[in-house]
């Protein structure tokens, strides 16, 4: 019991402190702003990067990849299908039936809670969803926006990503061999140990800018519960029966690459939605930071659950 509370307390601590310091004032939404670019341009590039760099790739793997890219796909198609029941008025409903917020939530729920030695079981199986999203969710988004698919800004997007340039560059050079060399060599033993020190920020920065933007729109909560009730309805039975079926049984990897899996499916939707919606959409952005919000405290609770009864 007590190594549990050691696990769960900080990570409630750190959401905690976020939220009192905009509650407070202590910190500025420009302060944060500034925190979340070092954590999408510098701590969580470092972490994906050793994460892919030191994991062990497999060929079996390749069914975990395929079984979320597609579970992507069919989770929007859901969406729209039960749009016209619950989401009629909201053209974003579709989007926040699919995805998973993997970089800013996944990740640092998973690390505190197992150890960022851990995170390249967390890699594996966020690997078929990082595609989905770059390559069809990013891409339905653009569409939504500016009406036509825009094959331009959507590889713009791709190729500026530092997350997706350390996911690429930790496969390739751990696909040839590379990662004894670049530990063991002079001068770039030194950069790894660098990045290994700013990966080490990621966990706390996350947390803190978690807590800072969890804000619910009183009036707007009632409305949200809905689409956080109909997705929490099909991803959280799934959650229990997908790691130990496909994880457990199919490929008998460990409890961590469960946990993993876990961890993924109880995520909220992808927090780039409203950097990627109109303008003077002011009614639709409300409507879906209010999702992301709620779906954000529902997704910290389960994991808290979930990590007291899977102490690992």
């Amino acid at each position: 019991m007590t190594e549990i509370i050691n696990r769960v307390l900080p990570i409630i601590l750190l959401i905690a402190l976020g939220f009192w310091t905009r509650r407070s004032g202590f910190l500025t939404p420009r302060t944060i702003d500034e925190l979340r670019k070092i954590v999408v341009n510098l701590a969580l590039p470092a972490v994906l990067f050793i994460a892919f760099l030191n994991v062990e790739l497999e060929s079996r793997y390749a069914v975990v990849v395929v079984t979320t890219f597609l579970l992507g796909i069919v989770l929007f198609l859901l969406g729209r299908a039960l749009q016209p029941r619950f989401g009629a008025r909201h053209g974003y409903f579709p989007f926040l039936m699919t995805g998973f917020e993997a970089g800013m939530l996944g990740i640092s729920l998973y690390g505190a809670a197992y150890g960022l030695d851990q995170v390249g079981s967390f890699a594996i199986v966020d690997l078929g969803h990082e595609i989905f999203i770059w390559f069809v969710f990013l891409a339905l988004l653009l569409a939504k926006r500016d009406g036509t698919r825009n094959s331009r800004a959507l590889f713009a997007s791709f190729i500026r990503s530092p997350v997706v340039v350390a996911i690429i560059a930790g496969i390739a050079l751990n696909l040839v061999g590379a990662r004894d060399v670049l530990y063991d060599a002079p001068i770039m033993g030194g950069v790894m140990n660098t990045l290994a020190f700013i990966g080490t920020l990621t966990v706390p920065l996350i947390l803190l800018v978690v807590g800072y933007g969890i804000q619910l729109d009183r009036e707007g909560i009632k409305e949200a519960a809905t689409p956080v009730a109909v997705r929490a309805a099909i991803l959280l039975p799934l959650a229990l029966i997908l790691p130990p079926l496909l994880m457990g049984r199919l490929l008998g990897t460990d409890a961590y690459a469960q946990a993993a899996l876990f961890t993924l499916l109880i995520l909220p939707p992808p927090f780039i939605i409203p950097l990627y919606m109109k303008p003077d959409a002011d009614d639709e952005r409300r409507y879906v930071n209010n999702v992301l919000s709620l779906y954000t405290v529902v997704s910290i609770v389960v994991f808290i659950a979930y990590v007291s009864l899977n102490p690992l």
